[in-house]
């Protein structure tokens, strides 16, 4: 069969350590653009997996017409760059958060269906081997019902993670909208949503800035959530864990408890009430610096090609984008939001 044409929009950090190189990896991929708003960046790119060089993604999306778009710019862009893309045809694989705003996640899910194009969100925590086997033990069912929760994700920050460095978009609020919530909350959102095959209807939070300088965006948040089934449970996300990443959840049930990414030999650690203990060493997590492959642009690409549901649709990507809006709201509004 003839090679899927893939462009890239958006030449920063996720680009070139993930959504470039994995699609150069995967066979039915030919590269054929990258774009960006320097043109330089887009440049490195394309000298290094081939294709033309643009800085205006419409132009390049008429030019090109390509078979899909991975959409990776500041928050902001993602929903026009993705119903440019689907208003043509194209599929689109979008970074996460989706969309800034509730209706925009809307507009992307409607033109996608009105144009034939798949809508995928890279909410890579799911394909994360650590969580898919504890989402494995889970289901078997031993354990019990999932009563309380507790979900991390932190880090230093996106200043050495992102090319632009302290002066780029993830600290601008007009083009990041969210700061830490967005950038890793968001990923907990989703993760427990599915890990725990439930929604997310009740939300309190506090969104802060501590301690970054000169920024209107969050650095850390922390949450308290409860689901349709009634499992509450907290969710924290911070850009100021300067000793370390983390990366945790640990689910209390009723026969035990299920501790994922707190070891850093064994990825997955089962405790059941009776005494024994299972350990998996399954792989690591991925982190800002240690890459793996995320599993993401594969997913994408399979459903292209067998015309098959992506695993993370628009959605779902809107699902958990919404309990991040919600928990700006109660940051704002210093009171319990339902989310429907």
């Amino acid at each position: 069969m003839n090679k899927l044409r893939v462009a890239v929009v958006g030449c920063g950090s996720i680009t070139k350590y993930r959504h470039a190189p994995e699609y150069a990896f995967n066979e039915h991929v030919e590269l054929v653009a990258f774009c960006d708003l320097v043109r330089d960046r887009a440049l490195l790119m394309a000298e290094q997996y081939g294709g033309n060089v643009y800085t205006d993604y419409l132009e390049m999306l008429q030019k090109e017409k390509p078979d899909a778009v991975s959409v990776c710019t500041s928050n902001i862009n993602h929903a026009p760059v993705s119903i440019a893309a689907a208003k043509l045809g194209i599929h689109v694989l979008c970074e996460k958060p989706m969309a800034t705003s509730e209706a925009d996640g809307l507009a992307m899910i409607a033109a996608a269906k009105e144009n034939g194009a798949i809508l995928m969100v890279g909410h890579n925590q799911r394909l994360m081997p650590a969580h898919v086997k504890a989402k494995e033990i889970l289901n078997a069912g031993d354990l019990g019902r999932v009563l309380t929760f507790r979900t991390a994700f932190g880090h230093p920050g996106p200043e050495d993670w992102s090319i632009e460095g302290k002066e780029g978009w993830f600290f601008q609020k007009d083009k990041a909208i969210v700061g830490a919530m967005g950038d890793l909350g968001v990923h907990k959102a989703d993760l427990i949503r599915w890990i725990l095959d439930d929604e997310v209807t009740e939300i309190s939070a506090f969104v802060e800035t501590l301690h970054k300088e000169d920024t209107k965006v969050d650095d850390n948040a922390i949450c308290i959530l409860r689901t349709r089934k009634g499992t509450i449970g907290t969710l924290t996300a911070s850009w100021t864990y300067y000793k370390g990443e983390d990366n945790s959840t640990i689910l209390y049930c009723e026969h035990g408890v299920i501790k994922i990414g707190t070891d850093p030999h064994d990825q997955v650690i089962v405790e059941k009430t009776d005494g024994s203990v299972q350990k998996f060493a399954v792989g690591a997590i991925a982190t800002n610096t240690g890459q793996t492959h995320s599993g993401v642009i594969d997913a994408f690409i399979t459903s292209i090609v067998t015309k098959t549901p992506p695993p993370i649709s628009g959605e779902e990507g809107l699902r958990s984008l919404k309990v991040i809006l919600a928990a700006l709201e109660s940051a704002a509004s210093k009171k319990l939001i339902s989310i429907s």
